[in-house]
């Protein structure tokens, strides 16, 4: 079962997810590469985008780093 947050869909999760797709997007990288990339399961890569995990800081770094970006400039395009 996902270890989904008490925050659930809390405003920035959403934003913070949808900067997330939008970026993986526009790098034309699919959920299951961005993955691989960064070392986490799909699904929990799923769950970020819609805003059902509070995404640790630690994992944070790694998707951005997947996507060739920091973590500020996650941040910057979640409006966060």
């Amino acid at each position: 079962m996902p270890n989904l947050s008490k925050n659930r869909q809390d405003p920035a999760l959403v934003a913070l997810g949808e900067a997330l797709r939008r970026i993986r997007l526009n790098h034309d990288i699919s959920q299951e590469r961005l993955a691989l990339l960064a070392e986490v399961d799909r699904s929990y890569v799923g769950r970020v985008e819609r805003g059902d995990n509070n995404v640790a800081l630690l994992t944070l770094l790694k998707l951005a780093n997947a996507l060739n970006i920091t973590a500020a400039e996650l941040m910057v395009e979640a409006g966060l």
